[in-house]
């Protein structure tokens, strides 16, 4: 029996939304820290407005801020209402979607998306600075985990499954090529930069902000390069925040649901598109052709997933 396209949609946004939670205490983290790294002027406001660039909400920031300082743009990240991808506005989101869907979840996930929310709910953005903002990034990641982990541990590999590991991944593939994007096209078009201190500084911050660091320093031996870090989020099946890794997996829960119901759909033919891309090609070709031009197409390949995924199971 075919699931409702209402309870295939809330499973889908309710493992988005966690992921993107956990994805916007990633990119705020690394936009905050390249901006203590950077004693140029105006250097601070740069980084930060273009961590906003890569999850596309500077311009709703702009509308609402004059200056782009670390407090206004923590506060518009974690806890702005009016802000769509804000950590607050995701795990309200992820909260409702849940309980729309109370009975296909566990009983795990559901207390630890319900307490998640309930606590961080509670939260008086006024305290939270400095060392206490960067507690606060590292308490929504654990969270996010926790939620994770409650999923793999806990729920039936049914159609239920395949929604919400399709909707993970979706959300995690785009993460990771708007993180790349952020360092390699907006932060250094100087190429005066590249190979400079600074410059290993904010890669080494992309693979923290990957969870990467210690596993790129155990595949490559040698000191960040630009190439080897990009190979490793792009194109290292191993690395689960690589795109080739996400795409694969993205595939791999939609076959789970031809399986179930017994046809494939014009999702499939978009998964496909997508994992062909990070598939049939090499780091040569894409920093040949532009990496900032392949990320940006690959970022349009994952959102068409989602919009022929929607249709194929009648989200809307």
């Amino acid at each position: 029996m075919r699931m409702l396209g209402r309870t295939a949609q809330n499973l889908f946004w309710l493992s988005r939304y966690v992921e993107r939670a956990e994805n916007m205490a990633r990119l705020l983290e690394v936009g905050y820290r390249m901006s203590l790294t950077s004693r140029r002027e105006g250097g601070s406001s740069e980084h930060l407005i273009s961590m906003m660039q890569a999850a596309e909400v500077d311009e709703g920031f702009s509308a609402k801020h004059d200056v782009a300082d670390v407090d206004s743009v923590a506060h518009y990240m974690m806890f702005d209402p009016d802000n769509s991808s804000s950590v607050y506005s995701c795990l309200e989101a992820a909260r409702t979607n849940a309980r729309s869907v109370r009975t296909a979840i566990t009983t795990d996930m559901w207390e630890s998306m319900n307490g998640a929310w309930l606590e961080y709910s509670q939260i008086k953005p006024r305290d939270v600075r400095g060392a206490k903002l960067l507690g606060l990034l590292q308490w929504v990641k654990q969270r996010s985990h926790e939620f994770r982990g409650a999923l793999l541990g806990t729920i039936l590999r049914d159609d239920g499954f395949a929604f919400l590991q399709a909707g993970n991944f979706v959300e995690r593939a785009d993460n990771t090529a708007r993180i790349l994007d952020m360092k390699y096209y907006v932060l250094l078009p100087r190429s005066t930069l590249v190979g400079g201190e600074i410059d290993i500084q904010q890669w080494t911050l992309i693979l923290r902000a990957a969870s990467a660091h210690r596993a790129y320093r155990h595949v490559y031996h040698d000191r960040y390069k630009a190439h080897n870090i990009a190979d490793f989020l792009i194109l290292r099946p191993e690395m689960p925040r690589s795109l080739i890794f996400c795409a694969r997996f993205v595939q791999q829960n939609l076959d789970m649901l031809s399986e179930f119901y017994g046809r494939k759909e014009c999702c499939h033919d978009a998964a496909a598109d997508l994992l062909a891309m990070v598939e049939d090609t090499n780091m040569e070709t894409i920093f040949t052709h532009g990496l900032h031009e392949f990320l940006n197409e690959f970022i349009s390949r994952n959102n068409r997933v989602t919009d022929a995924l929607s249709k194929s199971y009648n989200f809307y």
